[in-house]
C-alpha cells in the first residue's frame, strides 16, 4: 500500500518543504480541479502516466496550456513514433499506488514508484507556484519549483525540467535529445498479460527483438525462491525449504511471480515468435501451465500445511489472511 496524502505532508513539513493547501470535492480531470482553484494564479498541471514498447514508466507533468505531442515526444526519447502509450491501470495502483486522478510527481515518493522516470514541463519554471494533487484527489497544494526540486532531491529524484513543446529533429546526425531520460528500470508487472507481452517485443525490429528477449530473461529470476533457504528476520518468518515453515504470503507470491516470469520468457524466443506469430500466446500459456503446474501445487500445499500448522497474518497494517 502506498502513502496517505497526511504521510506525505508530513513529510513536506519535516524536511522544510513549504507549500500551500486547498481542501476541495473528489475531482478526475483537469477541468474538474479547475472549478475550484483554476481562478488561483500560479501553474496549473496536467499529470499522464506513459509506457514504453519496453515496460518502462513515465510520468510527465506539464502546465495545462502545454500541448504534449506523444508522437513527437515518443521520437525524442529515442522510442520511435509509436513508441509511448497510456500505462495500464493496473500499473496506477502497483507502482504508482495511487488512485485514478492522483498521477503528478508526488506519486514518485511511494517507494514502488522510485523507477518511474520524470520530465517536467520547463514552463514551470517561470510560475510564481505550481499546483499537485498530493497522493489524493480531495486536495490540491501549491508550491514553489525550488521546494518542488527539494522534495525530489529528498527521494533521491533529480528534476528533470524540458521543454516539452520543442519539434527537435532526430536522425542519423542528430541523437534523440531526450534520450537520457528514458529510464534503465523495467517494471513487469504481476499481472501483465502474456498476450501483451508478445506483441510488445513482435513489434519490435529482428535485431531489437532478440536482444529485448535476452535482456528480459536477464530480468527475471530462473531460480524459485520458494526453495531457497534463508534467514529469519524481524518481520516474521522468509521462505524456507519444505522442512520449515512457509509462512511469508509476500515472498511466495514473488516466488510464484519471478518463477512464471521465467517460465514464460523462456517459451518466447525469436524463432517462436517467426514460427507462430499471433498464435503464440495459446502456445505459450499450455506450455508455462504444463511447465508449472506440479511445482506451484507442491508450493500451495506447502503453504497449506503451514498455515494449518501455525497460522499465519499477512499483508499491510492489521488485513490479515487465513487459509482453510
Amino acid at each position: 500500500m502506498g502513502h496517505t496524502k497526511e504521510q506525505l505532508l508530513d513529510y513536506l513539513k519535516e524536511h522544510g518543504i513549504c507549500f500551500e493547501s486547498y481542501e476541495h470535492p473528489v475531482v478526475l480531470t483537469v477541468e474538474a480541479q479547475a472549478k475550484h482553484i483554476g481562478h488561483m494564479e500560479g501553474g496549473h498541471s496536467k499529470n499522464l502516466f506513459l509506457k514504453d514498447k519496453k515496460h518502462r514508466l513515465y510520468v510527465v507533468s506539464a502546465l495545462t496550456t502545454t500541448n504534449v505531442d506523444l508522437k513527437v515526444l515518443s521520437q525524442r526519447l529515442g522510442l520511435g513514433k509509436g513508441g509511448l502509450r497510456m500505462a495500464p491501470e493496473e500499473a496506477l495502483k502497483d507502482v504508482l499506488q495511487v488512485p485514478l486522478g492522483c498521477v503528478t510527481p508526488f506519486a514518485l515518493y511511494n517507494e514502488s514508484a522510485r523507477s518511474v522516470a520524470l520530465l517536467l514541463d520547463k514552463g514551470f519554471k517561470a510560475q510564481k507556484c505550481v499546483f499537485f494533487h498530493p497522493l489524493s484527489n480531495d486536495m490540491t497544494i501549491s508550491l514553489t519549483t525550488d521546494d518542488l526540486d527539494k522534495f525530489l532531491m529528498s527521494i533521491n529524484k533529480e528534476p528533470a525540467y524540458v521543454d516539452l513543446e520543442a519539434t527537435v529533429p532526430v536522425g542519423k546526425e542528430q541523437l534523440p535529445d531526450l534520450a537520457v531520460h528514458v529510464p534503465t528500470e523495467v517494471i513487469i508487472l504481476s499481472n501483465i498479460s502474456q498476450q501483451e507481452v508478445i506483441n510488445d517485443i513482435g513489434s519490435l525490429n529482428i535485431s531489437d527483438r532478440e536482444s529485448e528477449i535476452s535482456r528480459l530473461k536477464e530480468n527475471a529470476n530462473p531460480k524459485p525462491k520458494a526453495i531457497t533457504k534463508v534467514n529469519n528476520d524481524k518481520k516474521g518468518t522468509n521462505i524456507v525449504g519444505s522442512t520449515a515453515s512457509a509462512t511469508n504470503v509476500g515472498n511466495l507470491v514473488n516466488s510464484i511471480i519471478d518463477t512464471t516470469s521465467a517460465a514464460i520468457l523462456s517459451e518466447i524466443t525469436e524463432d517462436a515468435v517467426k514460427l507462430h506469430g499471433k498464435d503464440l500466446g495459446p502456445i505459450v500459456a499450455g506450455a508455462v501451465r504444463k511447465r508449472l503446474g506440479p511445482e506451484l501445487e507442491s508450493l500451495m500445499m506447502l503453504l497449506k500445511n503451514a498455515a494449518y500448522t501455525q497460522g499465519f497474518t499477512a499483508g499491510i497494517g492489521s488485513r490479515s489472511l487465513q487459509i482453510n
